[in-house]
Formats: C-alpha cells, structure tokens, sequence
C-alpha cells in the first residue's frame, strides 16, 4: 500500500481552477459549509481573481450550536449520531443550499486531529456532503492518514474533486 498523495497547493488550487470554469461555463454558483477545514476550501476558491461572480460565502460552522444556527443541523441530529456523521454531513449541505442561494454547496465535517479521534471515528475520519440544487443530498466516508495539516489538505482536495464530478456529469 502506497502513501496517500497529499495535495500541494498548486494542486488545490487547480482543482479549484476547475469547479470555477464549471461554475462559469453553466452560470452557476457555489457555497461551502467547513467544520474541520476551518474556511480552507472557500480560502482556495476565492484565492481565484473574479470568484464573486460565481462564490456565494463559505460557513465556517465548528462548534455544534453554529451547525445549529448557521446551517439548521436538528439538535437530535447532533445528539444522535455527533458532528462527525453522515447524517451531520447531509444536514449541513442541505442547509447551506438552502439558506445561501447558490446552485452547489459542499459541506466537511470530520476528525482532523491530532486529538479528538476515539475508536469510532479515529483522526481522519471525514464526511464530505454535495448537493445540487434541486437534488438530493449525498455524503460519502472517507478516512485520510496524516498529521492535521495532511487530513485537511485531503479533505478539501476531495471536496473540490467532488464539486467537479457532480458540474460535470
């Protein structure tokens, strides 16, 4: 097994050079909701020149009543099943879509670490969430290896990465 490939940021940043064409080409727009990137993946997007045309905002949503407040995750979610979960990821997609007004959000929540990681849900778990405007939410597992900084700069390349696929297809 091979070492996971951490993303440069000349690789994020292409990515995101990507979701911004699609974005464009289709006269759509975007808005994320961050937990464990911590506003990472709305910083790469709008490192782009012109990004306003097509970025709505990013929500930066750590703590569990500003996944409440900001992006309508139910409390029994929270209470239920935790930040980190799919259910989590799905809400808090769905919510951004709804509350900021773009055609695609994406949503991150997971275990960056170092600490905070237990059995269940070890430091690189990570539940990425997509939704289209007019679709159905969906979140998918991943689990990164890597200190902190590697966990993120995964997250957001798959985030990115999945934002693509789902413009494109």
């Amino acid at each position: 097994m091979s070492a996971p490939t951490i993303p440069t940021d000349a690789m994020l940043a292409a990515l995101a050079q990507a979701v911004a064409q699609c974005l464009i080409a289709r006269g759509q727009s975007m808005v994320t909701a961050e937990s464990c990137t911590g506003g990472w993946i709305a910083k790469t997007l709008t490192d782009i020149p012109g990004s306003s045309v097509w970025f709505e905002c990013g929500v930066v949503a750590y703590s569990y009543e500003a996944k409440q407040t900001l992006l309508g995750v139910r409390p029994q979610t929270l209470e239920r099943t935790g930040a980190v979960s799919e259910e989590t990821a799905v809400e808090m997609v769905s919510g951004a879509l709804a509350r900021y007004g773009a055609s695609v959000a994406v949503a991150v929540t997971g275990v960056a670490g170092p600490g905070g990681g237990t059995p269940e849900k070890p430091v690189g778990t990570v539940w990425i969430g997509w939704k289209r405007r007019g679709g159905y939410a969906r979140a998918e597992l991943f689990r990164f290896a890597g200190d902190r900084d590697a966990v993120r700069r995964q997250t957001v390349g798959a985030a990115l990465d999945g934002v693509r696929r789902i413009l494109t297809h």
